[in-house]
């Protein structure tokens, strides 16, 4: 009977998931490469799947950074909320929070 009642409340209490925050690609070095690489993973040493621009819009995936690294969805401009664009890990130092 335990069983059967912690799976009803499973099943009938509504699911809290995190839809996302959106960012924007900033404090890059103008002097410097000047991009934010999107990675397949969390880590410099894996690939670079696309170079993000100052100024470029990204949602992210989970509420906190894990060491310093941000799984995020590239959105193709500020209104974009589809879900859809590439999706990969940034360094969380370059991506800042977008307040309303």
């Amino acid at each position: 009977m335990k069983h059967l009642t912690l799976a009803l409340i499973l099943l009938t209490s509504p699911a809290l998931a995190y839809d996302g925050e959106q960012y924007v690609v900033c404090k890059l070095n103008p002097e410097g490469e000047n991009f934010l690489a999107l990675r397949a993973c969390a880590s410099t040493s894996c690939e670079i799947m696309q170079k993000l621009t100052p100024g470029t819009f990204v949602i992210t995936m989970e509420p906190e950074s894990a060491d310093n690294w941000r799984e995020v969805i590239v959105q193709r401009g500020i209104d974009d909320w589809t879900y859809s664009g590439p999706n990969g890990w940034v360094y969380d130092r370059y991506i800042c929070e977008v307040s309303y």
